[in-house]
């Protein structure tokens, strides 16, 4: 028998300092950019640690959107529809649909007709 080739999707695989994607790096800097915004702002109130803090907290998150895929968990039903999609996925998602949505409302004008008389 003879070993053959078999095709493997290698989208967004490609590993820089071997954690991070490219995406997860990204999303990391942005994270990690509006963090610095913070570690400015509680410098200048001498409360250098807490900014500190606060930039490696939404460092972290950036990495966890741009890293984390949600599990397909067999007992949620939520997870069984989005299971094994990246964070990042969903909310782009949520961010399309919530910028679409449109409510309609039914409005009946107060001119009179004849059968109302």
């Amino acid at each position: 028998m003879g070993t053959y080739y078999i095709p493997r999707n290698y989208k967004g695989e490609s590993r820089i300092l071997y954690i991070f994607s490219i995406k997860s790096l990204i999303t990391t800097a942005i994270g990690a950019g509006i963090g610095a915004i913070f570690l400015w702002l509680f410098s200048l109130m001498s409360l250098k640690t807490v900014g500190i803090i606060i930039m490696a907290v939404l460092a972290i998150l950036g990495y966890i959107v741009g890293a984390v895929k949600i599990p397909t968990i067999a007992t949620i039903p939520l997870t069984k529809k989005i299971g094994g999609e990246p964070i990042s996925e969903i909310i782009i998602r949520y961010i399309k649909f919530k910028k679409k949505r449109k409510i309609y409302t039914y409005y009946q004008s107060k001119k009179s007709t004849k059968e109302e008389r």
